[in-house]
């Protein structure tokens, strides 16, 4: 199981979530999405997509005005 991080601070939605979308063919049954992005809808955006792609979404932090959060693939 491999983790790969995605830096999507400083973009504005829906661009961290389409960066999601972009990654996750790259991504393997298992493997783990780390992102890290403060726009203020991340969060909600990334709970409707993986419930659209049947992901799971291992866990969310709120880390200042930022969140991190993992997907499982």
């Amino acid at each position: 199981m491999a983790v790969t991080l995605l830096d999507a601070r400083g973009l504005k939605c829906p661009q961290p979530t389409l960066k999601v979308t972009v990654m996750s063919v790259k991504m393997k049954p298992g493997d783990v999405l780390e992102v890290i992005a403060d726009c203020p809808t991340f969060e909600k955006d990334v709970r409707d997509w993986c419930t659209r792609s049947k992901k799971t979404l291992l866990w969310v932090k709120e880390e200042g005005t930022t969140k991190r959060l993992q997907i499982q693939f």
